[in-house]
């Protein structure tokens, strides 16, 4: 029997001694984080379990169609979370929302349409989950830098624009550095994968049991298709976030004053 086979109920409320250290740490440095800390950490196990249940219906019931279905609640939530770090930039949740979508539909399409993986919600719904949080995360940082950068060097995009440039000239800097900075730490972890860390996907392989070359194989799978999903949301993010932020003069739209 394997680690992971062997923990039941009791080992998981064990566990809530971690989030008792973790609250310790917080409220003895008066951080004002403790119950923020204790909420989450709670919802985070209420989620789950409810999680756990509708998958096992979904397995058993539902199918291929509901596991597509589960993947795109997946990209509709994902894609409000990443659009609220673009607050005050205009359509950020569209954006991210579609920056989601273009990322994750093409990245986990191609992982069908080659055969890397099975067709079947047991498989589409967790991989779906790496893609979609990955590309999430490259959302949110992407429409994070554009905001703080549009607030902070409007000056000088509205320079280039008065010496004639297009908006799409006159914003690209910006956009490359937004893509850069989303970018940086799917790039990062991978260059680092297996040497500092043991992923998440190889480690629940291995104590599942799994042969470690065997394991290692899905890892770079993973690796590769975070990097895809990274890319392609972070462009189709900034992309769209680009045209909201201008109008069709070609004029920088004005934004809220940040709090």
């Amino acid at each position: 029997m394997t680690g992971l086979a062997e923990l039941g109920w009791g080992g998981v409320a064990a566990s809530l001694v971690l989030v008792a250290l973790a609250a310790a740490v917080a409220c003895r440095q008066r951080l004002h984080l403790t119950r923020e800390l204790i909420i989450a950490s709670m919802r985070a196990g209420v989620q789950l379990i409810a999680v756990g249940a509708l998958l096992l219906v979904i397995f058993a019931h539902a199918g291929l169609p509901g596991g597509f279905a589960w993947v795109v609640i997946m990209i509709l939530v994902a894609g409000q979370v990443a659009g609220h770090r673009g607050t005050g930039l205009p359509r950020a949740r569209i954006a991210a929302t579609a920056g989601v979508a273009t990322g994750s539909v093409v990245t986990l399409g191609a992982l069908l349409a080659l055969g890397v993986i099975s067709a079947e919600a047991r498989v589409v719904v967790p991989v779906g989950g790496m893609i979609v949080s990955g590309a999430m995360q490259a959302a949110g940082v992407a429409l994070r830098r554009l905001c703080e950068d549009v607030q902070q060097a409007r000056p000088a995009i509205e320079a280039r624009l008065c010496l004639g440039l297009p908006a799409r000239e006159a914003f690209l800097p910006h956009q490359r550095s937004a893509l850069r900075t989303a970018l940086l730490p799917a790039i990062d972890s991978t260059k680092v994968v297996g040497l500092i860390s043991l992923p998440g996907a190889m480690t629940g392989l291995i104590l599942a049991g799994v042969d470690p070359l065997t394991a290692i194989r899905y890892q770079i799978v993973v690796m590769y298709m975070l990097l895809a999903a990274t890319a392609l949301a972070a462009l189709a993010t900034a992309r769209l976030a680009e045209h909201a932020l201008f109008d069709h003069a070609h004029r920088l739209v004005p934004l809220p004053e940040p709090t």
